[in-house]
């Protein structure tokens, strides 16, 4: 069936052809046709002289208004998302080995617009854009087919949804979630809140860091900075940490931290503040840690936002490192696609100094194996951590 043509132009045509899978509204030729084509209904992606390229998805209230899906003739219907999700699926079963992790990873799992986090027998799903607004019959029954959930959480409060003029909420699709939702990795078991919880509940990108850490505190002392739930904290005691403590402004978030210690018969102190405060205070009690982490949210949310942003994540750096004791290690990880890792190890580099250490890289991190990188979509890759020996 033929689809409304979307003809781009030729500085263009090259990059879609070689995998670029964002079109940007300005790479569009205006044309009447496009006036009436409903927001993410899929289309044909033509050349400037009208030569077929792919199919994908357009929404003209988007700066992205065309979103490739595949190059060549496709049916995207359920079989072409099962497929897809068949994939990515084979990839998490051989590298995890247990069902929590990040199912599709949008872009990086050629599934533009779309999220999918496994919580055993429950499924969260982000749809970001119009086109996956449009297709999630397809897509529902796909995951249908392929992993049978219990339940499905439609999570689509994020920011992404606005940029692309839609509502925000938050609904159950399938079956019941009442209450947290328990997941297990790296051996230690957790709490997810789904319906409430920040993102879709929980961070897998963060489970290769986790682990890197727990494999280096065993009779250290450990501050986690911004700890949310003790993602790091708790598996840090697990793993034998002499002492565990978790900081975070939100009183919820601390209790789920005690509740997920005791699940794993562990201990760890939570301390509630803003982390700036609490961190200049324990400085000024002369507090230093082995291992100190520092996980903050994104500072850096639009381009605007670079310059405030990297002094921000300096700051961090510098408070966090300074309650390091002399050769310990340091932590740290920026979660916006905007902050590049160069400008953002400089400026963690900028704060540790200002610490008074000569710090090294022992070891630049990114998300794991369930968040793949589309290899010609650079902002893909918005997880960056480095880990510095405090010197």
């Amino acid at each position: 069936m033929s689809l409304c043509p979307v003809r781009i132009k030729k500085t263009c045509e090259e990059a879609v052809r070689g995998g670029m899978p964002w079109i940007y509204a300005g790479d569009i030729i205006e044309s009447s046709e496009l006036l009436g084509v409903p927001a993410g209904a899929l289309v044909d992606i033509e050349s400037a002289r009208g030569q077929f390229i792919g199919v994908g998805y357009y929404n003209a209230a988007s700066q992205i208004a065309c979103r490739v899906l595949a190059l060549g003739k496709a049916v995207v219907d359920a079989e072409w998302f099962a497929q897809r999700l068949r994939r990515a699926l084979t990839i998490r079963e051989k590298a995890i080995g247990v069902p929590f992790y990040r199912l599709a990873h949008s872009e990086g799992d050629f599934l533009p617009g779309l999220l999918l986090d496994r919580f055993g027998d429950v499924l969260v799903a982000q749809s970001g854009t119009a086109g996956m607004d449009r297709l999630m019959p397809a897509w529902l029954e796909a995951v249908e087919a392929v992993i049978g959930p219990r339940a499905i959480v439609l999570r689509n409060d994020t920011g992404a949804r606005l940029r692309e003029g839609l509502a925000q909420g938050v609904s159950i699709l399938k079956g019941e979630v009442s209450g947290l939702v328990e997941l297990e990795e790296n051996g230690c078991t957790y709490f997810a809140d789904v319906l409430k919880g920040q993102k879709t509940g929980w961070f897998f990108d963060q489970r290769d860091n986790r682990a890197l850490i727990a494999g280096l505190c065993k009779g250290k002392s450990v501050m986690d900075i911004y700890s949310h739930s003790g993602g790091f904290g708790v598996l840090a005691a697990k793993a034998g940490a002499a002492q565990a403590v978790c900081v975070d402004s939100s009183k919820l978030a601390l209790e789920l931290a005690g509740r997920t210690a005791e699940r794993n018969a562990v201990a760890v102190e939570c301390v509630q503040g803003d982390a700036f405060a609490v961190m200049e205070r324990l400085a000024a009690e002369g507090k230093r840690y082995d291992i100190v982490l520092a996980d903050p949210p994104a500072f850096v949310k639009s381009k605007k936002d670079i310059a405030a942003g990297m002094r921000g994540y300096e700051k961090v750096a510098r408070l966090a490192a300074g309650l390091c004791k002399p050769g310990g290690l340091f932590f740290t990880a920026s979660c916006s696609h905007y902050a590049s890792r160069g400008a953002f190890s400089n400026a963690v580099m900028a704060g540790a100094k200002k610490a008074g250490f000569s710090p090294r890289i022992v070891q630049q991190t990114s998300a794991g194996i369930d968040h793949p990188l589309h290899p010609r979509l650079p902002q893909n890759e918005y997880l960056k951590g480095v880990l510095l020996k405090m010197d």
